[in-house]
């Protein structure tokens, strides 16, 4: 069996980062066996992670149309939807696969993140925690609830989500970031502080996280420590127009007005 071979081998450069020839191969397979649903399959999977989504939905689509109870193939055609902002078949996508499989927690996590893009945080809490209750040590549905939480004004219990995400995966950087926003935005400044450090030693290339410390720190009259931040932060990202902002705000509270004159000048072309 050629066709087979091909898919095989095709997998196999998959697994190896040679995404091209993993296309050929698979390419190579339908060829033979053009209702080789498993071999669409594989090569939507590869097309979407080389970001040609428009051909990764084709490919899904027929592996579907061939197989149409692969919960695996709706899923992965609602996570391109949902890359493309198609979110209302993203939902039809993530829905279809939970029918096929009803255990499937990531499509429960899926769905309630776009759910919670289109606003929707009563289904979106919903689908996060029946994602907890079918995988209990789903750290990242534990963020994403906590984060839908956060964002309707329920600080207690995202700090506990986030709390739990981390204590399932101890290096999940972007759980400490978020813990670290909603304790600066309910007063808890040092805690804060240390979030935000942590999810910066985990991830030293986020910018978001220096600004927010910046921010912490120039609430706390921590000037020094606010602009090296802000720095920081416009370091990583030049166009982060919020950051040299706050640091022209900074220069001016320390009467350092010429610096604080040239951030509002760079500010400005942004």
């Amino acid at each position: 069996d050629y066709a087979k071979a091909y898919n095989n081998r095709g997998c196999t450069y998959d697994d190896l980062g040679e995404s091209e020839k993993a296309i050929a191969d698979y390419s190579k397979a339908v060829e033979l066996k053009p209702d080789y649903a498993d071999a669409y399959y594989n090569r939507g999977c590869t097309n979407s992670k080389l970001g040609e989504s428009e051909k990764a939905i084709a490919d899904y689509s027929k592996a579907i149309e061939l197989k149409p109870d692969n919960a695996e193939a709706y899923y992965n055609r609602g996570c391109t939807y949902d890359d493309l902002g198609e979110s209302e078949k993203a939902i039809a996508d993530y829905s279809k696969a939970i029918e096929l499989k009803p255990g499937y927690a990531e499509a429960y996590n899926n769905r309630g993140y776009t759910y919670d893009d289109l606003g929707e945080s009563e289904k979106a809490i919903a689908d996060y925690s029946k994602a907890i209750e079918l995988k209990p040590d789903y750290a990242v549905a534990y963020n994403n609830r906590g984060t839908t939480y956060s964002r309707i004004g329920e600080s207690e219990k995202a700090i506990a989500d986030y709390s739990k995400a981390i204590e399932l995966k101890p290096d999940y950087a972007d759980a400490y970031y978020n813990r670290g926003t909603t304790y600066s935005r309910i007063g808890e400044s040092e805690k804060a502080i240390a979030d935000y450090s942590k999810a910066i030693e985990l991830k030293p290339d986020d910018a978001n996280a220096y600004y927010n410390r910046g921010c912490t720190y120039a609430n706390l009259g921590e000037s020094e420590k606010a602009i090296a931040d802000y720095s920081k932060a416009i370091e990583l990202n030049p166009k982060d127009k919020e950051a040299y902002e706050a640091r022209a705000k900074v220069y001016y509270s320390l009467g350092e007005e010429e610096k604080a004159a040239a951030d509002e000048e760079a500010a400005s072309k942004l």
